[in-house]
């Protein structure tokens, strides 16, 4: 039973036919040893326009594998209720999976056959006919720019190429959902910028709407909207912008002579609310305006002989954000960072663009 809380204070919601994906409540646990039960996916709710980009970040099992299997009807919730493109996973799963593409972390492709017919096979097993899946196949081809290899084996593709070829795959049924696991994990830098050139080229042609799950900040960044997951939980969601925004101060980092000292210095210096450590980069704090005090704290720290070999002042990123509500950071726990404390509840900001 799936009970439904709103506030008489709560924004306007769309209607649901507006969004892709929508779910109440979703949660995934499973029983542990001793009677113990691990929650993978705990009381979720998502809105995903359609023809929006969606980012699902988080780290190595934060439960994104999960969300997604249990979005593409692959796995049943055990509390809560979720429609994507308009079937709900639990009562229509057939047509769920009829209008959603997969892209997993693990290639399914059949590296012994050729691109042409590893899309045949899939084809088929969509019922697509011999002629329909022919053309569906040098449509996809040519939108992920591998029509001159159609007819290589997937064995002398390359690790990018076959990651694209994946993609072409989760195409052929034209589905109105294409869900994305990780999907530049273990390839160079080179490769996961072609296949995000290819993913916003699909955006923009066709207006298909992508889930992305990815712990890779930079292709956060590339998302119109991103979903903060962590331990299974939802922990903030909103605009790239918005959601560094809401941090706010950007981070002034000194590299000192001797940084122990400088610390003390630095917290008499700046404002007295300021949390200043010492990390493996130098001393470390959030200031508004922050290129505009480090003129102010090399001048104190230098009136107490301590040299400044170097000062940066950045603005807040998505890694920032995460740590801010999560207590580290999304590639793990940094020394010296102070954990702020974190709100049982997701916080959502939703002003700012994304792209």
């Amino acid at each position: 039973m799936t009970a439904t809380i709103t506030s008489p204070h709560a924004p306007h919601r769309a209607p649901e036919s507006v969004y892709a994906i929508s779910t109440r409540g979703l949660a995934r646990s499973y029983p542990g040893p001793e009677g113990t039960v691990t929650h993978a996916v705990r009381d979720l709710d998502l809105d995903v326009p359609q023809g929006e980009t969606f980012a699902f970040l988080g780290p190595n099992g934060a439960g994104k594998s999960t969300t997604i299997a249990l979005l593409c009807a692959l796995a049943r919730p055990t509390a809560g209720r979720a429609t994507v493109a308009g079937a709900d996973v639990l009562t229509q799963p057939l047509q769920v999976r009829r209008q959603v593409g997969m892209l997993f972390q693990h290639s399914a492709l059949d590296p012994d056959l050729t691109a042409d017919q590893n899309l045949h096979v899939q084809a088929r097993l969509y019922g697509l006919g011999r002629r329909h899946a022919r053309e569906r196949a040098a449509e996809v081809l040519e939108t992920v720019g591998l029509t001159d290899r159609r007819g290589s084996p997937v064995r002398t593709l390359s690790g990018g190429m076959r990651r694209r070829l994946e993609i072409a795959r989760g195409l052929l049924h034209a589905p109105r959902v294409l869900f994305l696991d990780e999907p530049t994990t273990g390839l160079d830098p080179h490769a996961r910028a072609e296949i995000w050139k290819h993913l916003r080229a699909l955006r923009d042609r066709h207006g298909s709407t992508l889930f992305v799950t990815t712990h890779y900040l930079d292709e956060a960044e590339n998302c119109d909207r991103v979903a903060i997951i962590d331990h299974g939980t939802l922990v903030a969601q909103g605009t790239p912008l918005a959601l560094k925004s809401a941090i706010g101060d950007d981070r002034v980092v000194l590299h000192t002579s001797d940084d122990v000292t400088a610390q003390q210095v630095v917290r008499r210096t700046a404002p007295p609310d300021r949390v200043v450590t010492v990390e493996s980069e130098g001393v470390c704090l959030r200031v508004p305006d922050g290129s505009a005090w480090i003129p102010r704290l090399c001048a104190a720290l230098q009136g107490h002989g301590i040299a400044v070999h170097a000062a940066s002042a950045t603005p807040p990123t998505l890694d920032d954000v995460f740590f801010h509500h999560a207590g580290r950071s999304i590639h793990g726990t940094q020394p010296g960072r102070t954990p702020k404390p974190t709100s049982p509840y997701p916080i959502t900001a939703e002003a700012g663009g994304g792209r």
